[in-house]
């Protein structure tokens, strides 16, 4: 029941909120006593619970209201909120809260909406809300409480949730009362090993990643997690300071404990069934394989069983042994799965007590063999798009990353043989709907496309302008004919013949017409129909008619598809049959095209014949469908591919064809729809290159090696024109032997030889030469010169050794590797034998044998030779033991060794071996890729003849300076993480790199051993340096100034314009940053500002914001997009104080500071009209242009007359304005005058800038701070003349800084130390003298010395400080004495102790300094946190103690902590002169004296009131509701009371100085 109606709370004031005042005691108390009075009738009318399996005392907040419960929504749930829920249901207080259905999501209506509590209400009801029913959220927002007496209070602060158990499942930790997830970035076993322990679950497991146990919804707490492992608690490791993170909820992390019950049965496999996706589920056990019972056995275990196979969808589970018994044991326990679960060993398990299962009892499965998937948009079904089918629905496939090995998957899944190319860029065509997957990475051997690594299905960067596709060798089978053309003078002229029941017929011509003809030519790909006529057959009585009556609407795609008679049912009795003629058949119209410079005339760069002249074609909108037509007019098959950027060279003459586009009918490329003849927009290295059928080169396909031990050993031999024959050693390479290896999955290659010593092959040499690089997937993606060339120079034969070939000579180089080492010429001794890599015991171990293995693998000599399993423990059998070698012998196998049957060694007794060369094949490269220079973009290293990637674990601006310095690009700007610059492929070869930053080479840093890690390709490192930013420079054209316009780039010599894909405010900033253009103010695009002409350089822009220079950012790569002119981006910047001096000029005066007014408008200069022009105006300009102050205001065109508007007349300025357009003045443009009327100024500053070549214009300093301990504090440098200088501390002061502070965007100025304060610079110094105001936007707008003009050294250099973003203000705590206390420091707003482990006299001496104290004392130590200060502890803080300020001290490692001790630093500091103890006596005599005088003040205005109240009851100045104001007394802070009309200050103290007057 409600309230009564004369107590329902008023609109303006709802509930909880109190009118501002009453109108007496008497009424309240009235008041007062019917609402307690009601309540003891009424209870609280409004019902309240909490919903969740945790008791009454936590859960979702469900509110009754019309007799229906119904939730709460989470905006603006707060911990205030919550303690009035606990409060109401007598549950104590608050511990979380939470807006995000965190106790699953509720039913039935949404009652509440933004609830605002103070905290202090009794109940849910009293709070502001919206009214009921009124909201605007899903149940997905349902909010919840979790109270004190309520269970989940024994959790303490960290919990795992959404696992088969609380030891398995999402961290979650609670933090300001509420709880929240973990990032996992840098998340890894040490830092799961302290959840355990914390939660005393055991040991870690798993350290999951990427929402392994589903995606959290609440804050995420913690990224960059760095735990030792051996912490007490997770809040004791290093992390990013609380809710500071750049990560989603599919990056959080989870951990498996060892108690959590679930059996790591990692292994798993389907067995006797027809196919590897169905069958008896067996799992490994105790070294064995163990089959499950079927007891609970469902379609959820079944499930979880296929997708951790990669087998898609399970449709049946079937039990009692339907895959038969199994002569293995049983896994001694049932599993209950919830279907969602990505593995079985993370289902919930039950581990049997007394009862076993019966042998004849397993588990079964049968899988659906993975997500449907097809290729589209071709004429085959194992060529096109790649499209898949998941959630029931198709969407498509990323080409990020798509390479033969994923199309290898395809073809396989879909029965289409092997893959020939891997297509991108939409070359069959852009899809529709989701694109399902992105960034995809298979090995080749997976048997679905579900199965291979890949992100989550849906997300995704791409749009279908890069969807995937897929060439498969079935696609070049010619598929059976079902229509011909015949007896006419070409293939495509000729009487219609169409197939039926294993016989050709032929067609009537009844209602034959060109739209049926049109049919014909199209499905035979002959063109355009040009006749359709009947013609009589001479045997008409021998040649059956199939089809008559047919009626096409010309439209169809085959003859088949129109209506017709019945087949065979004819009334053709004249003997007239169907015939055709299509324009195929004309072959003298079409433009002659060909292929050059390929391994053959079906493959090559496309060039056509026009105007007596061969030309190429531009790859502009150039897809499979454009590239059939030209296999078809050469007779040279199918297209298998269409390699991308002038792959077979870029040609010479004309570029005759642009924009080509056909509808793959096309009988030659002319018929197709094209740009005018030599109308185009590009450049050669993008023409055209089409690789054909005919051209055999797919026959390399078929690869076997022969005469070795076995498939991956042996002579090379290709198969073609049905015969096998051998390919030519000229230039046979590792690099081509590794491709060979990669194609064959026989692992990587360990010899390419050209020698005989696999036997005399077949007499014919199909190949005569190739060269690959190294990275190519398959040997057709080298160059070759292809079939039967008689030109091979060696005589020999191609020959190759794979990694996983069985067992070789043990003399041979192949038989001894070294392993996890950095290079091929160190590492753990390993020997191949019997078909398996060993290794060698360390016993006896020394030089000697060392120095063996390092000739027999041409290594040098022998460094060192490492025992105790050094370079990590092996696998597999210990070969050798007791090795004496003499060090002579020419191989291992020659030393003597122990007998085989007397071994006694373990593999932490590993021997190995460090030798002086390197091995050139496998030194360690580097390089920066997908980047938009050489000096951005993602690590790969270049190891063991292979790229890779590097981990972005603890990768950070050390590492960053390592790459930067080894690959002659500057400093590190940025080290970026988390795939900045996409996905990488192949190996992740580097993993918790560690470098100082001084190292020259990466391959110098401590890291884990090559391609050792934790992590996947969303992880990988990326760098960006400062490089040479002249090589990819940025301007605004076409636009009202420099800083607002047509956005155009300079690459390879060439402006060139931005597409607007993705375009936004964060690109813009960065081009602002770059151009010193201020701040973006909008980034439009559609070519707002004229369409630009020659290149589109970039597309697909992805900047953060943050970045430097535009090629910082994420893009394609130069010159790749999908764009034209009429997407061109721009970009509009906000200067603010700087847009000032760019607006307003004096011109035709001896400097910058004399000469004719002119001010920017419209994007045009004009002059000022001198009606009215006075010293007042040239004031104004004078400041504005930081000229000085104004010595005249010439009229008359005193520096002759200008030309074009006028735009200003009748000027009328104070004097004070900061700006001429702030003056009052007539409208723009409006004026009486003529240009002999011309205003000038003189200003006081008339010299000459030294920043410029002339009067006219002001440039932009580009300015940095450095070696200090961040950007916004360090030694003052200045870019002049391209180098870096440093400025002289002559005049150098605190406004100066300010302006360099302004213009770095870090905050205002702390300090202008000099003398070197950061040290000395070694390059000039630039300039000397500066003097500022203060109030310039950046350093150029000051008096400035000419460049290079002073009398200082190095000693001398100015330097700055900054508050930045973290003043790092400091005060003292806990002790009566300003200097003297506990250091608290602000940090990011919030107060911190600064903890004690890392505190030394130097960092006191610095904080005593920052408050004007005199020196820290000896005495200064630390304050033990007691149970009752519940401290906030800040670490990492490190000074020299010269410092003047804490911003000044080394910040790189400052963060919030938990302090292991809970020691919090205090400081002593010497009192500073001038304050003896006499001071305090006198400040305590004056308080007291303020006291009396307050004393005496009351009791006069109490005897004055008393007297007159009733004849002056007005005249009291607080008489009225004086009872309910508290008494103020002397000297206390003046605080209205509460419901007290609020005043502004200056109001207040007004009001306050007129009554002491009156009294």
């Amino acid at each position: 029941m409600g309230l009564p109606g004369a107590l329902h709370p008023s609109p303006r004031f709802p509930w909880g909120r109190n009118q501002p005042s009453c109108t007496g005691a008497k009424s309240v108390g009235v008041l007062l006593l019917m609402v307690c009075l009601w309540g003891s009738v009424y209870p609280d009318s409004v019902e309240l619970r909490l919903i969740s399996d945790h008791g009454r005392c936590a859960g979702r907040v469900e509110v009754l209201h019309n007799g229906i419960w119904g939730t709460v929504c989470g905006d603006n749930w707060d911990a205030h909120d919550g303690q009035v829920v606990c409060r109401q249901l007598s549950c104590g207080t608050v511990l979380s809260v939470s807006q995000g259905a965190r106790h699953g999501e509720g039913k039935g209506p949404i009652w509440l909406d933004d609830v605002n509590c103070t905290g202090t209400e009794a109940a849910l009801s009293e709070c502001q809300a919206r009214p009921w029913g009124h909201h605007n959220c899903v149940h997905m927002e349902d909010a919840s409480v979790e109270c004190s007496e309520s269970h989940i209070s024994k959790i303490g602060r960290l919990q795992l949730l959404d696992g088969p158990s609380r030891c398995a499942g999402r961290v979650e930790v609670l933090h300001d009362q509420r709880w929240g997830t973990i990032c996992d970035d840098g998340w890894d076993l040490a830092d799961a090993n302290v959840v355990c322990r914390q939660l005393g679950c055991g040991t870690a497991v798993l350290a999951t990643k990427a929402a392994h146990y589903g995606r959290g919804q609440d804050t995420i707490w913690l990224d960059e997690v760095n735990c030792t492992g051996t912490e007490e608690s997770i809040f004791d490791c290093k992390a990013s300071a609380w809710g500071v993170n750049n990560c989603y909820h599919g990056e959080d992390a989870g951990v498996l404990c060892s108690d959590s019950g679930v059996p790591i049965s990692m292994e798993l496999r389907l067995v006797n069934g027809s196919t590897r996706c169905n069958g008896r589920v067996e799992v490994f056990h105790n070294n064995t394989w163990a089959a499950l019972c079927d007891d609970g056995w469902g379609m959820a275990e079944a499930q979880v069983v296929c997708r951790q196979l990669g087998c898609g969808e399970a449709l049946l589970p079937p039990v009692g042994s339907h895959f038969g018994q199994g002569s293995g044991q049983m896994w001694p326990g049932n599993i209950n799965c919830t279907g969602s679960e990505s593995a079985l060993f993370t289902c919930k398990t039950r581990q049997w007590n007394n009862s076993i299962c019966h042998p004849q009892t397993s588990a079964g499965v049968v899988c659906s063999e993975g997500d449907q998937i097809r290729l589209v948009n071709y004429r085959s079904r194992c060529a096109g798009r790649v499209e898949i089918l998941h959630n029931k629905h198709w969407g498509t496939v990323c080409d990020k990353n798509w390479d033969l090995l994923d199309a290898n998957v395809v073809c396989r899944q879909l029965g289409c043989g092997r893959a020939l190319s891997a297509t991108g860029q939409a070359q069959f065509g852009q899809g529709s709907g989701i694109v399902w997957l992105d960034g995809v990475n298979c090995t080749g051997f997976e048997y679905s496309l579900s199965a291979c690594l890949a992100k989550p299905w849906g997300i995704t960067n791409c749009d279908h302008w890069a969807d995937a596709g897929v060439v498969c060798s079935d696609s070049i089978i010619p598929e059976p004919a079902h229509v011909r053309l015949v007896n006419g003078s070409h293939h495509c002229a000729g009487q219609v013949e169409v197939f039926h029941e294993e016989m050709w017929g032929a067609v009537c011509d009844h209602g034959w017409d060109k739209k049926d003809a049109e049919v014909v030519c199209r499905q035979l790909g002959c063109g355009t129909a040009l006749s359709a006529s009947s013609e009589a057959h001479l045997d008409a009585g021998s040649l059956r008619v199939w089809l008559d009556n047919v009626s096409c609407e010309g439209t169809e795609l085959s003859l088949t598809k129109c209506r017709a008679s019945p087949w065979g049912k004819s009334s053709c009795s004249r003997g007239k049959h169907a015939s055709v003629v299509c324009s195929g058949s004309v072959v003298s119209s079409f433009a002659p095209v060909r292929l050059v410079d390929g391994p053959g005339r079906c493959a090559g760069r496309l060039e056509v014949f026009h105007n007596q002249q061969w030309g190429t074609v531009c790859d502009d909108s150039w897809e499979f469908t454009d590239a059939a037509v030209v296999c078809r007019q050469l007779d040279c098959g199918v297209v298998i591919s269409t390699p991308p950027r002038a792959y077979f060279g870029q040609g010479q003459g004309p570029m005759w064809l642009d924009d080509v586009n056909c509808m793959g009918t096309e009988a030659a490329l002319s018929e197709c729809k094209f740009k005018g003849w030599g109308i185009h927009n590009c450049y050669h290295h993008e023409v055209v290159s089409v690789v054909c059928s005919g051209s055999g080169i797919s026959d390399l396909a078929d690869l076997r090696l022969v005469n070795g031990s076995d498939k991956c050993s042996g002579r090379l031999e290709v198969f073609h024109d049905q015969r096998w024959g051998t390919v030519c050693a000229d230039g046979w390479d590792l690099a081509e032997a590794y491709v060979v290896c990669r194609q064959l999955g026989c692992g990587a290659a360990r010899s390419a030889s050209s020698s005989s010593r696999f036997g005399e092959g077949p007499h014919l040499t199909w190949v005569d030469a190739v060269e690959c690089i190294g990275m190519e997937r398959a040997l057709f993606e080298c160059k070759v010169k292809l079939w039967g060339a008689q030109t091979c120079k060696s005589k020999e034969y191609a020959s190759v050794v794979c990694s996983e070939a069985v067992d070789v000579d043990l003399r041979s180089p192949e038989a001894l590797r070294l392993a996890n080492g950095p290079h091929r010429c160190s590492g753990r001794v390993e020997v191949f034998h019997s078909q398996q890599w060993g290794t060698v015991c360390h016993d006896d171990w020394d030089l000697n044998d060392a120095n063996v293995v390092c000739r027999q693998l041409d290594c040098g000599t022998a460094v060192s030779a490492p025992r105790m399993s050094s370079f990590g423990r092996g696998s597999g059998p210990i070969w050798l033991e007791g090795v004496k070698c003499l060090g002579t012998e020419a191989t291992l196998i020659e030393c003597p060794v122990k007998p085989k049957g007397l071994y006694s060694c373990s593999h932490l007794e590993d021997a190995g071996v460090v030798c002086s060369g390197s091995g050139t094949s496998n030194i360690s490269t580097l390089r920066l890729v997908d980047g938009l220079s050489e000096c951005a973009g993602r690590v790969e290293v270049f190891y063991n003849n292979e790229w890779g990637t590097v981990c972005d674990d603890n990768w950070d601006m050390n590492d960053a300076a390592v790459v930067c310095r080894q690959l002659g690009c500057g400093t590190a700007l940025s080290a970026p993480g988390s795939a900045r610059f996409g996905w990488g492929h192949s190996h992740i070869w580097l993993d918790e790199v560690r470098c100082t930053g001084e190292e020259n080479d990466i391959s110098q840093c401590a890291a884990k051993t090559w391609g050792v890690h934790n992590c996947h390709h969303g992880e990988d490192a990326g760098v960006v340096c400062s490089g040479n930013l002249s090589s990819a420079d940025v301007r605004l054209v076409n636009g009202p100034s420099r800083c607002a316009g047509r956005v155009e780039v300079l690459h390879n010599g060439q402006w060139g314009t931005v597409c607007d894909d993705g375009w936004d405010l964060n690109d813009a900033k960065v081009v602002c940053r770059q151009l010193g253009c201020g701040t973006a103010l909008s980034a439009p695009g559609r070519a707002q500002f004229g369409q630009g002409t020659g290149y589109i350089w970039l597309d697909d822009v992805s900047c953060t914001g943050i970045e430097d220079a535009l090629p910082h950012c994420q893009a394609r790569s130069w010159g790749q997009n999908n764009c034209n002119h009429r997407e061109d981006a721009g970009v509009v910047c906000l200067v603010t104080d700087t847009s000032k001096t760019n607006s307003l000029r004096l011109v035709s005066g001896p400097s910058r500071c004399a000469g004719r007014v002119e001010v920017l408008h419209d994007g045009q200069w004009g002059t000022v009209c001198d009606d009215g022009w006075n010293l007042q105006a040239a004031t104004v300009v004078c400041r504005q242009l930081n000229c000085g102050r104004a010595m005249s205001a010439p009229s008359g065109a005193r520096f002759g007359q200008g030309s074009g508007h006028i735009w200003l007349d009748d000027v009328n300025c104070a004097g004070t304005e900061d700006a001429l357009h702030h003056c009052r003045a007539r409208p723009w443009g409006q004026n009486n005058c003529n240009h002999r009327e011309d205003a000038g100024v003189v200003c006081s500053e008339n010299r000459t800038s030294p920043l410029a070549e002339d009067s006219n214009t002001t440039e932009e300093i580009q300015i940095r701070l450095v070696n200090g301990p961040n950007r916004c504090a360090g030694r003052v440098e200045v870019f002049h003349n391209g180098q870096w200088g440093t400025v002289c501390d002559d005049s150098w002061n605190l406004r100066s800084a300010k302006v360099v502070c302004r213009q770095l965007g870090c905050g205002t100025a702390a300090s202008a130390p000099g003398k070197a304060h950061f040290g000395g610079g070694s390059d000039p110094i630039w300039l000397d003298d500066v003097e500022c105001s203060g109030t310039e936007a950046s350093l150029s707008q000051c008096r400035l010395n000419n460049w290079g003009n002073h009398n200082c050294n190095h000693e001398e250099d100015a330097a700055v400080v900054c508050s930045g973003t973290n003043p790092l203000q400091v005060r003292l705590r806990d002790s009566s004495s300003p200097c003297s206390g506990r250091v608290e420091v602000q940090y990011n707003t919030t107060w911190y102790s600064i903890c004690n482990k890392s505190w030394s006299s130097l960092e006191a001496e610095v904080v005593c300094k920052q408050l004007g104290c005199g020196p820290a004392q000896a005495e200064s130590a630390g304050t033990q946190a007691s149970q009752d200060h519940n401290y906030i502890f800040l670490e990492g803080l490190q000074c020299r103690g010269a410092e003047s300020l804490l911003l000044e001290c080394q910040q790189n490692k400052i963060g919030p902590g938990l302090c292991q001790h809970r020691v919090a630093a205090s400081v002593v500091c010497t009192e500073p002169r001038g304050s003896p103890s006499s001071c305090s006596a006198l400040v305590a005599l004056l308080i007291l004296m303020v006291m009396v005088s307050g004393v005496l003040l009351w009791l006069y205005l109490k005897s004055r009131c008393t007297g007159a109240a009733q004849a002056a009851a007005l005249r009291c100045p607080r008489e009225q509701g004086a009872s309910a104001m508290p008494f103020q007394t002397a000297g206390a802070i003046y605080h209205p009371a509460e419901g007290q009309f609020h005043k502004d200050a200056d109001t207040e103290t007004t009001e306050l100085i007129r009554e002491d007057a009156f009294l």
